[in-house]
């Protein structure tokens, strides 16, 4: 898991230095879809939540027939889910243009709503693909998953050189082949690698113990019911933080700085996924584990593995999060070229968020150890107070200052603009770490139901 994570950042962190190569409207276009790309990659992958939680406890309790009924009900009810979210991103394009790009970057709304139109067809592949690596998971195997994916990304990372940049003479009268699409062809090389990599699961998985899930199979209420109980919650949870980045977003571009902070938050938050992806690995590992461990009937064993998982996750973030704080600049300099204000930017971004990275390494651990179990509620309700109690006023106020905010009515105050914005964002982190970690440790989580 850890291993797959590493290919995954530095996919991630390619992708986001080929776009930073392009035009000032492209990267602008490319942070203003970040929510969007967040939010319907999260509902995307909220399946596989539910995946992870069924099938591992059938697998520890050794039920063949129930995990492997699962896994195939799974697959056929994401593969749904992603054509409707695929549809909805369609018809989302223009619409979202507007709120989410900052003020006077009408240029960028071409580039926005045309990425967003090709990465839509991507969808229904992502939900194949994370439904399948979380049976995969739960039946303990987590080599297969990072070899498929991984050959994924490494197409994914060769046809982001030949979709987005034109055709390039190389010495010795060699030509590499480019279409110079673009930012599109960005999105286009993600959804050509995404179904490529969605045919090698579904062909692979048939040779494993969960057979012959690549068969679609008619979904049933009493499985949509039992998948749906543990998923609802978690793709509430992940819309919830997704719509709140959302609104963070709107509330940087509403400043003086926003033209630089859209921009900078697409390159920093790549960055920053050096720091959070192995926690997010072992965030899965962990989840497969505890389902497992109920499965046995070993509540201690899921508890006593939940913070193993926890400690690691956090031990490598604070290793990992020490040269990024010290060079942040650097770093961002490689990725963006020749927009010295926004190297600036993502280096303070990154700055804030290396400070405080272990609240969120134990948040992401911790959450995913009790979705593992089923518990997804819990949670859900972690988010609601961290992020929306929290996150999004404090912004408001440390972006904009009191007097921005009519319920303070004569209180005078000044903002802090963006620095405000990645103050707030920090100090939910820590705050969500630790409402995670109680929450754990109350065990509450040992007796759900799946």
């Amino acid at each position: 898991m850890v291993a797959l994570n590493v290919l995954q950042t530095i996919n991630a962190l390619l992708d986001v230095g080929f776009v930073g190569h392009l035009n000032q409207e492209s990267l602008t276009a490319y942070g203003a879809a970040t929510p969007v790309n967040f939010t319907l990659f999260t509902l995307a992958i909220s399946i596989a939540v539910g995946t992870t939680a069924l099938v591992s406890r059938a697998f520890g309790a050794q039920q063949v027939e129930e995990f492997r009924m699962a896994a195939k009900q799974a697959v056929s009810i994401g593969l749904l889910v992603g054509v409707a979210l695929g549809l909805l991103a369609m018809v989302l394009t223009r619409p979202l243009a507007g709120p989410l790009l900052p003020d006077g970057a009408s240029a960028a709304v071409p580039y926005f709503a045309n990425y967003l139109f090709v990465f839509a067809f991507s969808l229904p592949a992502t939900v194949v693909i994370q439904t399948l690596a979380a049976s995969l998971r739960g039946i303990g195997d987590t080599k297969s998953p990072m070899a498929i994916s991984g050959i994924q990304i490494v197409l994914h990372i060769c046809l982001n050189f030949i979709f987005i940049f034109p055709q390039h003479n190389l010495p010795g009268g060699m030509v590499l082949p480019g279409f110079g699409l673009g930012l599109t062809g960005s999105a286009l090389a993600l959804t050509v690698s995404g179904w490529l990599a969605a045919i090698g699961y579904l062909a692979y998985s048939g040779k494993t113990p969960l057979t012959e899930v690549w068969k679609f199979v008619r979904p049933t209420w009493h499985w949509f019911a039992r998948l749906m109980r543990i998923s609802l919650p978690a793709a509430l949870m992940g819309m919830l933080r997704v719509l709140s980045f959302g609104l963070f977003q709107v509330i940087l571009t509403k400043s003086a700085e926003g033209a630089i902070a859209v921009p900078a938050m697409r390159p920093g938050f790549a960055i920053e996924s050096i720091m959070f992806m192995p926690p997010f690995a072992m965030s899965a590992a962990a989840a497969a584990l505890v389902g497992q461990s109920l499965g046995m009937k070993r509540p201690d064993r899921a508890e006593h593995l939940g913070w193993v998982a926890g400690h690691m996750g956090a031990i490598i973030t604070v290793c990992l999060s020490i040269p990024v704080f010290i060079f942040a600049p650097q770093i961002a300099g490689v990725l963006i070229e020749g927009k010295p204000e926004v190297v600036a930017e993502t280096a303070r971004l990154l700055r804030f968020l290396a400070v405080t990275e272990i609240g969120f390494a134990y948040a992401m651990v911790m959450l995913g150890a009790m979705q593992g179990a089923g518990d997804t509620v819990r949670p859900l309700w972690i988010t609601v107070v961290s992020l929306w109690g929290a996150r999004v006023p404090l912004t408001w106020l440390l972006v904009h200052g009191w007097a921005s905010m009519p319920i303070f009515g004569p209180m005078i105050g000044t903002g802090f603009g963006t620095t405000g914005a990645w103050i707030a964002m920090s100090f939910t982190q820590l705050l969500q770490g630790g409402l995670s970690i109680m929450a754990f440790k109350q065990g509450k989580w040992k007796t759900t139901k799946v």
